[in-house]
C-alpha cells in the first residue's frame, strides 16, 4: 500500500467517524425542549369553578397518562376577579415553566377594573374548548319555551324579574345585558360568588332565571329541578345521551330558534408568559393535544356539554382580538368599563 493510498483510507475512515459521532450527538443538541422543573399551572378563580376544574383535570390527565416528566402543580390565584393570576404570568416573562388557563375574565377583569393588563402580555397556546351558556328556569314554573319566559318578563314590567350570576361585570352580567337589548326586556342582577350558588338559588326560587353553563345545572336538570330553555352557541350541543328522562343536551334549542338574537361562548383557553420561545409554547402544544385525545378528556367535555372547538397560531391569535373587540363593545353599552 502507497502512503498516498493509505493516507486517503485513513482520511476516509477518520471521516465516518467523525460522522457517526456527529450523529450520535446530534439529538442530544438539537433535542426538542421540555421542562426541566415543576411546572406551576395558574388557575386566575377560586376552586371549584369551571377554570380550577378544567386545570385539575388537565394535571390529573398528564399524570395519569405520564404526558410530562416534571410535576405539574395547580395554583389559584383568584384576587381582584381574576387579576392577581393574570398579573403574577405577565410579570413572570420568559419563564416557560408557568402556564394558565384562562376565561373570557381574560378581557372583561381589565376592561372592568382598569388594572394594567392585556391578553397580549402573554403568549397564547391554545383554545382547549369553548364553554356554552343556557338559560335556566325553575322546573316548576310554567315557561317551556325562551319566547314564553322573556314574554312574561315583559309582561311583568322592568326591573321585576331577577336573573342569578356569577360574578359582576362579568360574563354572565354581559350576556344579560345582552339578552336584554335583544328582547326588550330589563331585569334585577343578582350576582353569586359561583355557578354552583346560582343553580341552588334558582332551584330555591330566590331567582327568576340564570344563565349558566351546562356543568354547574346539570345535578338539578337531571333531577327535574331546573328546566333548560335554550343554548346561546350558534349551533345546537352534538351530545344525543338522555341526561334527564325525556332530554339530551341536543335536545336544547339554540336561543335564535327560539326567537332570541343572542350568542355568547366563553374561552377555555391556555397561556405562558410573553417572552417564551416557539419551541417551548410548541411543547405545551403537543401535550395539550394529547390531553384532548385522551378518553378522560373527550368523557368531560361531553358531560359538561361543551363547545369543542380547538385552535392554535395566528387562527387563535386572530379568534382573540375579535373577541377581545366583541366584550369591549358589549361591556361599553352596559357601561361596565372602568372610569
Amino acid at each position: 500500500m502507497t502512503p498516498a493510498t493509505f493516507k486517503f483510507r485513513f482520511t476516509v475512515a477518520a471521516a465516518a467517524v467523525l460522522a457517526s459521532a456527529a450523529m450520535l450527538a446530534a439529538p442530544a443538541a438539537h433535542a426538542a425542549w421540555e421542562p426541566t422543573k415543576p411546572v406551576e399551572f395558574v388557575v386566575p378563580a377560586g376552586t371549584g369553578g369551571g377554570a380550577d376544574q378544567m386545570a385539575r383535570l388537565i394535571q390529573g390527565i398528564v399524570v395519569k397518562h405520564n404526558l410530562m416528566k416534571q410535576p405539574l402543580v395547580v395554583v389559584n390565584k383568584s384576587g381582584g376577579a381574576g387579576a392577581e393570576g393574570f398579573l403574577d404570568v405577565k410579570n413572570a416573562k420568559g419563564d416557560p415553566h408557568k402556564i394558565v388557563v384562562t376565561l373570557s375574565n381574560l378581557f372583561t377583569t381589565p376592561m372592568a377594573t382598569g388594572v394594567p393588563f392585556n391578553w397580549r402580555d402573554m403568549t397564547p397556546v391554545s383554545m382547549m374548548a369553548l364553554d356554552n351558556f343556557v338559560l335556566w328556569v325553575n322546573a316548576e314554573k310554567p315557561y317551556k319555551s325562551a319566547k314564553e319566559y322573556f314574554d312574561a318578563v315583559k309582561a311583568a314590567g322592568p326591573s321585576k324579574m331577577k336573573m342569578g350570576g356569577t360574578g359582576s361585570k362579568q360574563e354572565d352580567q354581559i350576556l344579560t345585558v345582552g339578552i336584554e337589548k335583544a328582547t326588550g326586556t330589563k331585569f334585577i342582577y343578582v350576582p353569586f360568588k359561583g355557578g354552583g350558588e346560582v343553580a341552588v338559588q334558582l332551584v330555591g326560587g330566590h331567582v327568576d332565571s340564570s344563565v349558566n353553563n351546562p356543568a354547574e345545572a346539570v345535578a338539578q336538570w337531571r333531577a327535574g329541578k331546573l328546566r333548560a330553555l335554550c343554548v346561546f352557541d350558534a349551533n345546537r350541543m352534538p351530545y344525543k345521551a338522555k341526561v334527564t328522562d325525556t332530554q339530551s343536551w341536543g335536545d336544547v334549542p339554540t336561543c335564535k330558534e327560539a326567537g332570541v338574537p343572542t350568542e355568547y361562548t366563553m374561552l377555555r383557553g391556555i397561556f405562558m408568559p410573553a417572552g417564551v420561545t416557539k419551541e417551548q409554547t410548541d411543547y405545551y402544544n403537543g401535550l395539550l393535544k394529547k390531553v384532548r385525545d385522551t378518553p378522560e378528556w373527550k368523557e368531560y367535555m361531553e358531560k359538561g356539554a361543551f363547545n369543542q372547538t380547538s385552535m392554535d397560531g395566528e387562527k387563535f391569535q386572530a379568534w382573540l382580538g375579535a373577541a377581545e373587540q366583541k366584550h369591549r363593545e358589549l361591556m361599553k353599552e352596559a357601561g361596565f368599563m372602568a372610569k
